[in-house]
């Protein structure tokens, strides 16, 4: 449809500005984008995608999907902070598009718009659309895997969704080999509950799973042949026993709880998770599974719940993990709008929305400790990683912060009010319309956040500093995993040897020929700390913790960034 078209191409434009202004405003994140970015420009020097390397260590834990394309834009655009930042961003906006698309064929222009922006002011889609990261590509591609899917099974075009079908494979190519097999299995469920499940060939065209199966599995069998191995490392590690918290190659990550993981989640969809749960209840109300017209809105709701409760289920969450319910949530929000009329869920987004002001206003008015612990400390895997683990994590000064907050709790008041307006008039179009305006005041918000978060705990200033003052002959240690100085190497230019830091996304890789020589134990750094050479030691660890601690003569010469450099002469 010539419309559905132009509709995603308006929400596109719209969304652009905010997705894309000031990407390079802000050094990499550190733990975070660093690593990824220092990946793909070791890729760009190697080009071998079966060969991804973090400090010259084999890195199996993602695809290569993410890196190649951030590699191919270095390209263009060469190594900087923004280029690499572009290939999340333009991916965000792939998923906006696919979600105003499919909006906009099944609810109208209007109802493609508001899905579209619904799924850009999600906080949380938002964020990793301007991080560097796998997911929101990994988002992308599930995005259209389900629009071209459900278009193609709703209209009985095969070329749809054998199309949909190649989208699921970029998924497994972008992050993980679940996301082809996940989605069509929720497909599944769906027909199967209105007894449409056969023809198999009618939303399973063999050409579309051929070519899923290859872009999936392709990569990781390649991988398997080349590295004997990683086949075990990812499927029996880093998911059976990841889930049942037993991996032989564990990393610092550290799970949310169940509760925790669903607020988080339905925080940074809010609020259009209120929407979207009126028209699930409808769904469920009317028993529109028996309904073939109503299929792709039940494989949209069993996605979404699928997404957060089995995740909930699991043993391991990370705030992250919600991401890929986002784009059916937007959708289904959409819906909710249209068919719930305006004065019901005007007043309960005003209510939430009041709520969200009222709670930036207290965070606002305190000391910043609560809102350390209780808000970072859940959303930001760093920072939560840095508690539980001793690493010296920092965060931006409060006063920075706070001014944030205070921004946040205006726009939600004045939101607030303005929903209760349009409660008062019982227009549908007018508070759907005061929502997105609301929460696309609040997304400047939450970029500032991201960059004032990045600024204060990169590891670019110390990189430099070491750039300027290591002198050949000298040896650079980084203490414990690698990926939480992952931009060491990009901003330094200097590879370090690696101490006490085999738990990590690089364990796999240590064990492989030629990576013993970069990983040292505290004991050999102490054997070589009173040497002829003069060393250089990065550690993320708090002093108390740090081998440092026991380091004859050990001299701090910067702390910065949560980090300390010290120096043996």
């Amino acid at each position: 449809m010539r419309d559905a078209r132009l509709v995603a191409l308006i929400a596109v434009l719209a969304a652009a500005p905010f997705l894309l202004v000031g990407l390079g405003a802000a050094p990499f994140d550190d733990p975070g984008e660093g690593m990824h970015a220092e990946i793909a420009r070791e890729l760009a020097a190697g080009g071998d995608p079966l060969a991804l390397s973090l400090n010259g260590v084999r890195y199996v834990d993602k695809p290569p999907l993410l890196y190649a394309l951030m590699a191919a834009a270095f390209a263009v655009g060469g190594q900087r902070e923004a280029t690499a930042r572009a290939v999340p961003a333009l991916a965000a906006l792939a998923a906006i598009g696919a979600t105003a698309w499919l909006g906009a064929r099944w609810l109208g222009p209007r109802g493609g718009l508001l899905a579209g922006g619904a799924l850009l002011t999600c906080a949380g889609f938002f964020a990793y659309g301007r991080y560097v990261r796998p997911d929101a590509l990994f988002v992308a591609a599930l995005a259209w895997g389900f629009a071209l899917a459900l278009a193609g099974v709703t209209e009985g075009r095969r070329g749809l969704a054998a199309a949909g079908l190649v989208c699921f494979g970029l998924a497994a190519l972008a992050k993980d080999p679940l996301g082809a097999l996940v989605p069509p299995l929720t497909l599944a469920v769906a027909l199967a509950l209105g007894g449409r499940l056969r023809p198999l060939g009618r939303w399973l065209p063999p050409a579309g799973v051929a070519a899923a199966a290859l872009l999936a599995f392709g990569w990781w069998i390649a991988v398997e042949a080349r590295t004997p191995g990683f086949a075990w490392y990812t499927v029996v590690d880093n998911h059976v026993l990841n889930v049942a918290r037993a991996r032989q190659f564990p990393d610092e990550d550290v799970p949310l709880s169940a509760v925790e993981f669903l607020v988080i989640a339905v925080l940074g969809a809010a609020p259009w998770v209120l929407p979207a749960t009126v028209a699930v209840a409808r769904l469920v109300r009317d028993r529109a599974w028996r309904r073939p017209d109503e299929t792709g809105w039940v494989a949209l709701a069993l996605w979404a719940a699928g997404v957060l409760g089995v995740t909930a289920l699991s043993g391991f969450r990370l705030p992250h993990y919600g991401l890929p319910a986002y784009p059916a949530i937007a959708l289904l929000a959409a819906r909710g709008w249209r068919d719930a009329g305006g004065r019901g869920l005007a007043i309960a987004h005003a209510a939430g929305l009041g709520t969200i002001a009222v709670a930036c206003a207290v965070a606002w008015s305190g000391d910043g400790q609560a809102f350390a612990r209780h808000v970072m400390d859940a959303t930001d895997v760093a920072t939560r990683k840095a508690g539980a683990t001793g690493h010296g994590g920092a965060l931006p000064p409060w006063e920075s912060l706070r001014g944030l907050l205070g921004a946040t709790a205006v726009v939600g008041a004045a939101g607030a009010a303005a929903l209760a307006v349009a409660a008062a008039r019982r227009s549908a179009v007018a508070a759907s319309l005061a929502t997105l305006a609301t929460m696309l005041a609040v997304m400047p918000a939450v970029a500032a956040g991201l960059g004032l978060v990045a600024e204060h705990r990169a590891v670019r200033g110390l990189a430099q500093e070491l750039a300027r003052r290591v002198a050949p002959g000298d040896l650079l240690a980084h203490e414990g995993p690698l990926e939480n100085s992952g931009a060491l190497e990009w901003y330094s230019g200097l590879r370090p040897l690696i101490v006490d830091g085999r738990r990590s996304v690089l364990a796999f890789g240590s064990m492989l020929d030629g990576a013993g020589d970069l990983f040292w134990d505290p004991e050999r750094l102490r054997a070589a700390w009173t040497g002829e050479r003069r060393i250089w030691l990065v550690s993320t660890r708090e002093p108390g913790r740090s081998v440092a601690a026991s380091l004859p003569g050990a001299a701090l010469v910067l702390d910065a960034g949560g980090r300390r450099l010290y120096v043996n002469r």
